[in-house]
């Protein structure tokens, strides 16, 4: 039975949605002449697909070899996702356009050998693409798609797994990370050392210098050696005013970015409450569509049961004015017979 309930499904999947409800309900009374209450409560929990998502579900069920591709690239694009393998993903990406590619080819061939299919112009193609690239991002939508019984169009904002931005501190010599700025800033206090030890070297001259030419020793070098310490200081005020300007400015695009995150937030769960609302009223209109289509039934039947009453009750009346006329000719003939028995009794006397 399970086996029998899996292609009563199937085959009701493959239905265009224009005939779904109808054969949902002609699979219902099958079943429930059959006895089979399980069943019965299966088919009236299926829901009418969108042609999007029945040209999906033919793909899965027709094609089930092609769509069990997706698998495989999909965990290989969010590994190169996750890894920030940028030539990898580069390769994965055209990899996944050929893939959606020939997946939609594939379906256009399999609606066009149907012809209760729509025609090939009004084929909602490009919500078919969208719904096979939502597969390859996300493994419920992937779920859903090789189950067969999608019901609508599936769509997928960006790809994958979203990396932590990686702040750049952009310098006069060039941009780097906010990590490596800080190896940088060390790197140019040894620099500076450097120019100290630098210094003392050249102090030493100096003073030497000093002593042979007769001059005061060493004054000219603590001049030098003052002169170079305040540029160290001015150059590192500056470095640090523009660490600290830059900072700011970060800060501000972060504080931005993250007022547009909450946006996009408010936004996404706005459309995906709006979106339950709709598959809550589609589905509660397709229960009163059902139901409508069960009274329309109902009362063809009554209506097929009130006119063959009526046309046998013409019939009997038929017959019973056919009997009345019958009876009055036999009485009109009776009373005839007596008027001319008197008759002919007066003639004898």
């Amino acid at each position: 039975m399970a086996a029998d309930e899996s292609e009563l499904t199937r085959q009701l999947y493959r239905t265009p949605p224009a005939r779904f409800v109808a054969a949902r309900e002609a699979a219902a009374a099958e079943a429930r002449r059959s006895g089979d209450t399980a069943a019965v409560r299966r088919l009236a929990r299926s829901r009418r697909p969108t042609v999007a998502a029945w040209l999906v579900n033919l793909l899965a069920l027709d094609r089930p070899e092609l769509v069990a591709e997706l698998g495989p690239l999909a965990e290989a694009l969010r590994g190169a996702q996750r890894d920030l393998k940028g030539a990898r993903l580069r390769e994965l990406s055209g990899q996944r356009r050929a893939l959606v590619a020939a997946l939609v080819a594939e379906v256009r061939r399999l609606a066009a050998d149907r012809p209760d299919a729509p025609p090939a112009a009004r084929l909602p193609l490009a919500e078919v693409e969208a719904t096979l690239h939502a597969a390859l991002a996300d493994p419920g939508v992937a779920e859903q798609v090789r189950s067969g019984r999608l019901l609508r169009a599936v769509h997928h904002s960006g790809f994958g797994e979203v990396p932590r931005p990686q702040l750049r501190l952009v310098t006069g010599g060039g941009a780097a990370d906010t990590g490596g700025g800080r190896k940088a800033t060390g790197g140019g206090a040894q620099a500076t050392g450097g120019g100290r030890k630098a210094g003392g070297g050249d102090v030493g001259a100096d003073a030497g210098g000093g002593a042979e030419s007769g001059g005061v020793p060493g004054r000219g070098a603590d001049r030098g050696g003052a002169r170079r310490a305040r540029d160290e200081r001015e150059a590192a005020r500056a470095v640090r005013a523009e660490r600290g300007r830059r900072r700011r400015a970060l800060v501000r695009e972060l504080a931005a970015a993250r007022a547009a995150q909450r946006q996009a937030e408010r936004e996404r769960d706005g459309a995906a409450t709006a979106e339950r609302t709709g598959v809550d009223a589609l589905d509660r209109i397709e229960r009163e569509l059902a139901d409508l289509e069960r009274r329309r039934a109902a009362a063809e039947q009554e209506l097929g049961r009130a006119r063959l009453a009526r046309r046998a009750a013409e019939r009997n009346h038929v017959a019973a004015r056919r009997r009345t006329g019958e009876v009055e000719a036999a009485i009109e003939a009776l009373d005839a017979e007596g008027e001319d028995a008197t008759a002919g009794g007066g003639q004898a006397d």
